[in-house]
């Protein structure tokens, strides 16, 4: 059983959580913890402003955020094209949950995050994450009402909770009530991790 858990919020619509993810499973490979992926769903116009009416600051730190997460992903091998529209992930990200709850969390997982980048999935809508859980070995069928019910009500408590204990934004890993927030901090993580220990052998 591994000694320790390491939490970390992300969300399908973040260029950052998607380049960040062969970094972040690697830790499970190193250390005697376990990942525990949670979703943290972006509510991108309350602090980079809607479409209409983000300003010239607002739109130069996007199109930096694109240009820097893409210089990520091409460095792994990614395709990440700019998303045509901000994105509401809440339908994807409980799907997240339901792909947990069946076993088939990376699967899933890195199906939806791919695709998504490379403009083959559409999150917003139910039928293609019941396409994606179907295609991870789960019963997409179940998650119309797992969405309509408890898993949207779970999605809901989780984010509500992660406000509630500081986070902000994703990739967001917490391990023992410390924050470690971007990509380029899971060195920091990395370090602490080895300082309780739990560097595998």
């Amino acid at each position: 059983m591994p000694s320790a858990t390491v939490t970390l919020y992300s969300d399908y619509k973040s260029p950052y959580a998607f380049v960040a993810k062969p970094a972040a499973y690697a830790l499970e490979d190193d250390f005697d913890i376990v990942l525990d992926w949670l979703p943290y769903t972006l509510n991108i116009p309350s602090y980079l402003g809607s479409v209409e009416n983000r300003d010239a600051h607002q739109w130069r730190k996007v199109r930096y955020a694109y240009m820097d997460a893409r210089r990520y992903a091409n460095k792994q091998g990614l395709t990440l094209k700019g998303p045509r529209k901000i994105y509401d992930t809440r339908t994807a990200q409980t799907g997240l949950l339901f792909a947990k709850a069946h076993g088939v969390f990376r699967a899933y997982h890195d199906d939806v995050f791919e695709r998504f980048w490379s403009h083959a999935i559409e999150i917003e809508e139910r039928d293609d994450i019941v396409a994606a859980l179907n295609a991870a070995d789960a019963p997409g069928a179940d998650f119309p009402a797992y969405l309509a019910g408890e898993g949207g009500v779970e999605h809901d408590r989780i984010r509500a909770d992660a406000e509630e204990a500081g986070i902000f934004g994703v990739p967001m890993f917490v391990f023992e009530g410390e924050l470690f927030f971007g990509g380029d901090r899971i060195d920091l993580l990395r370090e602490r991790l080895a300082e309780r220990g739990l560097t595998r052998t």
